[in-house]
């Protein structure tokens, strides 16, 4: 199977990219939007609409498989690569990308993808150029992606359909409430991106998982979700750095959340990787010492496969999240989820709203391949979107994979 072109085409993000530097700093929602000028280079607002780019492989033989390049919703930060331009993107898939694919048999994904993963260009653009030749070497072996997946990287998974993990946005209660009739496996997300929203000592936070913990009884009974919150580095904020204290609001956070369990992603931000290693193994540690279950969940500083296994080297981590437009070629995720679960760790499978339906669609392959521990339902803030576009994307996995 050999390619015979290649296309690429702007399409539509599926939410907003945000300017997180600035969102941190106290900028207020003006409507949907926010007030004020961004601060992180890249940005024209503080909210603006997210970009995307369609790579399209034309097959010798007419048929036609892509993938979508997208970035995270807050780029520019943590580590990550700045603000995605799509127009400025599709340039560099037309003369830097296309005459290294045109005429090259791809029958399997991995040895083309780990070439490619080479090339010094944005991590979105990796992501979705590798997502259009998984697509391909799939359709070539006649087989999921999932099962590509699994054979070419001897993953030694059985593949099953892998827990949800839905993000309420905005709109944290009506959400949550979705969350729970549907019957989510792990909720809220809760977007608690700034200081005002969990309270000067995270009164506000605490008060909004009393009143999750309470509704879960009431509209979801015998339904035992995990509760994974991401904080973005508030909680340093509302305890001036103190590791101890955010500890000791944790433990108490997890006594008020049982009987379920309590996962909370990005408590204290570290600065760089350097230090996001060492305050999350500190926080770890202080953790266990009071015997709390709380687990902690790495995102920031945490973007490529290298940074993983230095987290992992270093037990910074109960849950990583392997943000996949972050680590750029889809052969990074793989590496980075199977390092994860070879380190006795959970492997969380994640994203962001910004992503498009064909990138939520391939990485709810991926994750079955890499038996990870949960996967973002993605794209969009709707909720139910998503938990449509990767869950109907596992079940039609699972039906096609059985009949073999």
């Amino acid at each position: 199977m050999r390619i015979a072109d290649v296309l690429a085409v702007p399409v539509r993000g599926g939410f907003f990219t945000d300017d997180q530097a600035a969102i941190l700093a106290g900028a207020e929602h003006d409507g949907f939007g926010y007030a004020g000028a961004p601060v992180t280079p890249g940005f024209t607002a503080i909210r603006q609409p997210a970009q995307a780019l369609s790579v399209l492989l034309v097959l010798e033989d007419g048929s036609v498989e892509h993938g979508d390049c997208a970035a995270v919703q807050y780029s520019g930060v943590g580590g990550r690569d700045p603000v995605f331009d799509a127009v400025a993107a599709r340039d560099v898939v037309l003369h830097q990308v296309a005459p290294l694919l045109r005429g090259r048999d791809v029958s399997g994904f991995r040895p083309v993808a780990e070439e490619l993963a080479q090339l010094p260009v944005h991590t979105a653009i990796g992501y979705g150029v590798s997502q259009a030749l998984l697509a391909v070497a799939a359709r070539h072996q006649r087989r999921t992606m999932a099962e590509v997946v699994r054979d070419e990287y001897a993953t030694g998974v059985e593949l099953a359909a892998v827990p949800l993990y839905g993000q309420t946005g905005d709109d944290r209660y009506t959400n949550a409430e979705k969350m729970l009739l549907h019957r989510v496996d792990v909720l809220p997300h809760g977007l608690f991106n700034s200081l005002a929203l969990i309270g000067a000592q995270g009164e506000r936070l605490a008060d909004y998982l009393r009143w999750l913990v309470a509704r879960a009884g009431e509209l979801a009974p015998g339904h035992r979700p995990r509760l994974h919150v991401d904080v973005y580095g508030t909680l340093g904020l509302a305890f001036g750095g103190d590791v101890g204290a955010v500890a000791a609001y944790l433990a108490a956070l997890g006594e008020a959340c049982a009987p379920f369990e309590l996962a909370v992603e990005h408590p204290v931000d570290g600065g760089d990787r350097a230090g996001q290693i060492a305050v999350s193994a500190a926080l770890r540690t202080e953790l266990a010492r009071r015997g709390s279950g709380v687990r902690v969940v790495v995102d920031e500083w945490c973007n490529t496969a290298d940074d993983v296994r230095a987290f992992l080297a270093a037990d910074a981590a109960d849950v990583v999240q392997v943000k996949t437009p972050d680590l750029g070629s889809l052969t990074h995720t793989v590496e980075a989820l199977l390092a994860v679960r070879a380190a006795g760790v959970e492997a969380f499978c994640g994203g962001t709203c910004a992503e498009t339906e064909r990138s939520a669609q391939v990485t709810a392959h991926v994750a079955m391949a890499c038996g990870a521990s949960q996967v973002l339902a993605k794209p969009g803030m709707g909720l139910d979107e998503g938990l449509m576009v990767v869950g109907n994307e596992m079940a039609r996995t699972l039906a096609l994979a059985g009949t073999r």
